[in-house]
């Protein structure tokens, strides 16, 4: 019997409980897992569209728009009218945004050496090629 998909999803579990964890720790329980895609694109690209954001981390539109309205309501985000064309919107980071980054930074860190923390640097490389060719 594989079971594959079963490990996958228990790391999967595991691994958004010591986030959740993690953010509460930091006194950011209103952030979850699920925004942290949009924040690592905005920390790396700085400004985006909504479209490019939604094909970037392979979710619909409408998931997205729910991700970044909660992100806006809290204040890390912003929605910018393109002035070139107002059919484009681009969100990009709040001050409170980018304040954060040391703390995501830190939480996906320690997130990641507990992941690998029983895997040599190689078994990590070849986890990490398997999964991609996977997915």
């Amino acid at each position: 019997m594989r079971k594959t998909l079963s490990l996958i999803s228990k790391i999967h579990e595991k691994g958004n409980n010591f986030i959740i964890s993690q953010l509460k720790a930091n006194g950011t329980e209103e952030l979850a897992p699920s925004h942290g895609d949009i924040l690592v694109l905005l920390y790396k690209y700085k400004k985006l569209t909504m479209k490019d954001i939604a094909d970037k981390i392979h979710r619909t539109k409408p998931t997205v728009t729910v991700l970044i309205n909660k992100l806006e309501k809290l204040n890390y985000i912003k929605r910018e009218k393109s002035p070139k064309d107002s059919r484009v919107t681009y969100i990009h980071l709040t001050a409170k945004g980018e304040e954060f980054k040391p703390v995501f930074e830190n939480i996906s860190k320690d997130l990641n050496n507990l992941l690998h923390k029983n895997l040599t640097h190689e078994e990590v490389i070849t986890l990490e090629k398997i999964l991609e060719k996977m997915q």
